[in-house]
């Protein structure tokens, strides 16, 4: 599975993007953030306040319960963007 970070979810992180292969019992977005929460402090910073962040899969704005497969792209990025 491919992760997207963008904006200040990247620089919390330290990456633009990274592969990851999550346990079976990531199944769905909300699963996803939550194990991502436990990698290490800076994603459990990153992600700690889970309204902050917005997800989408292959393209499509995701919602906690949009189920995930093992060669989903996956985004995550702020709630509002300039430009």
């Amino acid at each position: 599975m491919k992760l997207l970070y963008f904006a200040w979810l990247k620089n919390k992180i330290g990456a633009d993007s990274e592969e990851v292969t999550p346990p079976k019992e990531v199944v769905d977005v909300a699963s996803l953030l939550e194990w991502l929460h436990g990698q290490g402090p800076a994603y459990a910073e990153a992600l700690g306040d889970r309204r902050r962040i917005r997800v989408a899969v292959n393209q499509e704005y995701a919602r906690p319960d949009t189920p995930l497969t093992e060669g989903d792209e996956v985004a995550l990025f702020p709630p509002v963007t300039g430009g």
